[in-house]
């Protein structure tokens, strides 16, 4: 098979996978952004809900089968993520109440 993408590609791991989820919710936040700041899209929530439901959803189903460090990465994100979303709520619904006052 002769393909024109030839950037190595990284190794299929756990902690390929959890950071994979993570950059989508950071994106989906709004964290991650590229153009000029009055460009920056607001928050999916549902999107990044939905992300943040799938690395719960992997870490429950993984419990007991993940080494210290995998253990640690998973909870340690699903934490992190937690808090950011509920930040951008917070932030959405202050939006929010302003433009109808």
């Amino acid at each position: 098979m002769n393909s024109s993408y030839d950037a190595p590609v990284p190794p299929a791991t756990f902690e390929f996978l959890v950071m994979s989820l993570r950059a989508q919710v950071e994106l989906q936040l709004g964290l991650v952004h590229f153009g000029a700041e009055e460009e920056r899209p607001e928050p999916k929530l549902p999107l990044a809900r939905h992300a943040i439901d799938m690395l719960g959803m992997l870490a429950e189903k993984t419990h007991g089968n993940l080494a210290l460090d995998e253990q640690r990465l998973i909870e340690n994100t699903l934490t992190e993520l937690r808090f950011l979303y509920v930040q951008a709520s917070g932030r959405l619904a202050a939006k929010s109440a302003a433009a109808q006052s």
